[in-house]
């Protein structure tokens, strides 16, 4: 029996021929995601202990992005104590105010990732970097903690979901629409603690960007992580970019897999996530209601990059957002803002009437920059919708592509992208 590429990933760092399903292992990571919110706390259990070496600090990548800039003097602290860190033990990878950009915007875009490579993160859509052909995974600050002391971390082999995806999307219809859609389908329990390995006609036509949309929500099918082969584009995207040398992995012709969903999106239309799970997904046209909207919400680590910005751009073109409903764009990362700038992009939202903010996490874990009040109701091009996710738990979040969030944000209500590509 054939292996997949989790598997291969994962028995390459462990020293061995072959690993299997539900096998615990202790693998050597290549790079290890520090942000804000959970690292500090990774550095607290090390003080305790005494740990004060770094195994690898070149495998360290640190990325302030939860709170900034820092929102409070909590969030000023926070930094603060990981900038000491970071100075104390010349860790190299850190990118401060001006370089700045939500983790899984900057780990790809600054070269940090590659095929074959074991990547963490204490962020749960670390998963996001399986789309370069990585094992990417999200960990907590323990075992954070852990990897930075030890270069190592267990895990158990996961068992692989794989998703063949055919068809070709129908105009105004995207990856979060597909990712929306499988969700849909198999519920936010449905992979648990699963690889979802991603391939087919679709997969292979659509752009590096699209494909991190894709991953990013692995985990929110329960997933424990999400990847596609690199193939021809992979390659493209990191030339320029990763210095260092990698292999491609491929799955067996005859590896096993616990499931296998066989899925067409041709016929696929918007897709629209009602609160309060990602897994409440509706179709455009089984919306009956009018769901009125007081904020649209463009960005995240799962729709903040420079496409689904264009995207975005093309509906709001000479058009004005509701005026009762405010719209706030926030770039990714500082190069995604600067390229937006230079294609005009940004005077494009401005003119429409949004608001554009610095590179930061922000709203989407209710942090700051679009908190919700009580009784709002917001379409989001983010990963989550859970009770108080962007703000008040009596406010609601509905998530959407890019383009629904645009063409919501100008109709002041959930509406069909489509209607405004024609």
């Amino acid at each position: 029996m054939g292996s997949t590429i989790t598997e291969k990933i994962l028995a390459k760092h462990c020293n061995q021929d072959t690993v299997s399903p539900g096998q615990l292992i202790n693998a050597d990571i290549d790079v290890i995601m520090c942000h804000d919110v959970t690292t500090t706390p990774a550095l607290t259990m090390l003080e305790e202990k005494g740990l004060t070496e770094i195994a690898r600090p070149d495998s360290i990548v640190v990325i302030p992005d939860h709170f900034v800039p820092n929102k409070d003097i909590k969030s000023a602290d926070m930094v603060a104590r990981i900038r000491r860190w970071v100075k104390a033990n010349q860790i190299q990878k850190f990118y401060d105010l001006g370089r700045h950009g939500v983790c899984h915007g900057i780990l790809p875009e600054q070269g940090h990732v590659a095929p074959g490579l074991t990547i963490i993160g204490a962020d749960s859509h670390t998963c996001t970097h399986g789309a370069l052909g990585a094992f990417s995974t999200g960990i907590g600050s323990t075992d954070l903690a852990a990897a930075i002391a030890t270069g190592k971390l267990w895990f158990k082999v996961p068992e692989s979901i794989l998703f063949n995806l055919k068809g070709k999307l129908p105009e105004g219809v995207y990856s979060k629409d597909v990712i929306l859609e499988i969700i849909t389908r198999i519920g936010v329990d449905g992979a648990l603690y699963k690889a979802m390995e991603f391939r087919g006609e679709l997969i292979d036509s659509l752009s590096i960007e699209a494909r991190m949309t894709i991953c990013n929500m692995a985990i929110e099918a329960g997933g424990k992580s999400g990847i596609i082969e690199a193939d021809d584009k992979t390659l493209a995207y990191l030339n320029g970019r990763y210095k260092g040398e990698f292999e491609v992995v491929t799955s067996d012709p005859d590896a096993e897999y616990s499931k296998t969903y066989d899925i067409d999106v041709s016929a696929l239309e918007p897709v629209v996530s009602f609160p309060h799970l990602p897994s409440n997904g509706k179709k455009i046209s089984e919306i009956r209601e009018d769901v009125k909207l007081d904020q649209a919400y463009l960005g995240s680590c799962t729709n903040g990059r420079i496409e689904d910005l264009r995207i975005a751009a093309e509906i709001l073109k000479g058009r004005k957002c509701h005026p009762e409903t405010r719209m706030i764009v926030v770039p990714a990362t500082t190069d995604i803002w600067k390229q937006a700038s230079k294609e005009g992009l940004i005077d494009i939202f401005m003119e429409a009437g949004a608001t554009v903010t610095a590179a930061t996490c922000g709203a989407c874990l209710g942090g700051h920059n679009g908190i919700l009040a009580a009784g709002e109701k917001c379409i989001s091009s983010t990963n989550r919708n859970f009770v108080g996710r962007m703000g008040s738990p009596k406010s609601e979040v509905y998530l959407g592509s890019p383009a629904t969030v645009a063409a919501s944000a100008i109709a002041g209500q959930i509406t069909d992208p489509r209607k405004y590509l024609q």
